[in-house]
């Protein structure tokens, strides 16, 4: 029996997809459930499992864009498991014909070009010649002159070319490749967030002292409990689910002409995947705890580096995170995750001078940046959010943790 294989619809709003990789061979015997493609949609890169076992006969190749619900191989299920691979019959051995002997050949005398001697004229331009590498801005010594004794005559000066960099000898190859269909729809996305959106960024400074020292306090206890780490993203999710249902203003967006407020924070995390960005999002990071988003965050992770991660579990976001700071990053205005209105950018994390109670000491400071989408969101309440935002980092026991760190970090 031949089953025809079509591709599953990945998403309710998904009509297309990517072969991005075979992971079988045309004709190879495949298990039930086997992984034996890789593609690419628009919003995340998925496995295609075997639906029965059998031969494979692949009727698409890689790059190809194919509809959902099109075949893309057939599996013939009355084929055979092949056993193990037959013996390979000895080969009789085939006497070897004489090798005839090479000639060796004869050297040819090679002539010695004489060098040219070196004198005053070596490189001189003649007044015409000069007057011409001038205009050309060329130097006398990038030229080889062929007049008397190496002298660059007029004609040297016209043929001259100048020069278009110096050479290395280092590669200057180059390589056109095309885009994933996920990148493409990234860039889409971006291109359309920029152009759509009055986008707006707004920035300002926290000192990390704080949460230095509650991490460097209860970390590894955290660890030890909980089998997690303790980072910065716990944190800073909490920092911005109060903020959130401080200004619900941050937490809308705009339908047409409507506005469309939610009571619940639904934070998408932008991590690095191997396939480039994703959001995957934490569900009603309201109600997590410290614990709880920390778990949340690195199974999500884990899972967009895996290639695991599903479109159910990157769309819907209310609001996002963005931590250019482990890559480095000192400031940056990061663009909004559309339709929603506003993202929240942390940076990397740098000793600097700042004033406390009058006094100039040096601190673990991070720049943060909002952008957000200036049609719903308006200044006071942009300002207003990244201010709770701030607060809530630099006093988090009081704002974040009800005033006893151990039980928030349930310890």
């Amino acid at each position: 029996m031949i089953l025809e294989m079509k591709v599953p619809s990945p998403g309710e709003s998904i009509k297309e997809v990517e072969i991005a990789t075979w992971l079988v061979k045309d004709g190879d015997y495949v298990e039930k459930d086997q992984a034996i493609a890789e593609v690419d949609s628009d919003k995340a890169t998925l496995e295609l499992p075997a639906e029965a076992s059998g031969i494979i006969t692949l009727k698409a190749e890689e790059g190809d864009a194919v509809a959902v619900g099109a075949v893309v191989c057939l599996i013939d299920t009355s084929a055979a498991k092949p056993s193990g691979s037959a013996p390979v019959a000895e080969a009789k051995p085939v006497a070897e014909a004489p090798k005839p002997v090479a000639e060796t050949p004869k050297k040819e005398e090679v002539k010695a070009t004489p060098v040219a001697e070196k004198t005053y004229a070596t490189q001189a331009p003649s007044p015409a010649a000069r007057k011409i590498l001038d205009e050309k801005n060329i130097q006398p010594t990038d030229i080889v002159g062929t007049g008397k004794g190496g002298r660059i005559t007029k004609d040297d000066a016209v043929n001259a070319v100048p020069s278009m960099g110096t050479p290395t000898g280092g590669s200057r190859g180059s390589e056109r490749t095309k885009l994933s269909m996920l990148r493409r729809k990234v860039a889409e996305r971006l291109v359309s967030a920029k152009n759509e959106t009055a986008m707006l960024t707004t920035f300002n400074e926290v000192d990390m002292t704080a949460i230095y020292d509650l991490r460097a306090e209860f970390k590894d206890a955290f660890k030890e409990k909980h089998g997690l780490g303790l980072g910065f993203m716990s944190f800073f999710t909490k920092a911005v689910t109060r903020a959130l249902q401080l200004f619900p203003d941050v937490n809308s967006m705009i339908d047409g002409q409507e506005k469309i407020s939610y009571d619940f924070c639904d934070i998408s995390v932008a991590v690095s995947g191997p396939k480039g960005l994703m959001v995957p999002v934490m569900r009603n990071a309201e109600t997590l705890s410290f614990r709880g988003v920390e778990a949340e965050i690195k199974r999500l992770a884990l899972r967009a580096r895996d290639g695991q991660i599903t479109v159910d579990e990157m769309t819907g976001g209310t609001f996002t995170i963005s931590n250019g700071g482990v890559f480095g990053s000192m400031l940056s205005t990061p663009i909004i995750n559309p339709p929603q209105s506003g993202i929240l950018g942390m940076h990397n994390v740098v000793d600097r001078p700042i004033v406390r109670n009058g006094q100039i000491v040096i601190a673990p400071v991070m720049y943060v940046a909002l952008s957000y989408d200036h049609r719903i969101i308006d200044g006071r309440e942009s300002v207003g959010f990244l201010v709770a935002v701030k607060e809530a980092l630099e006093n988090p026991v009081e704002h974040l943790m009800g005033g006893n760190a151990k039980k928030a970090l349930e310890l």
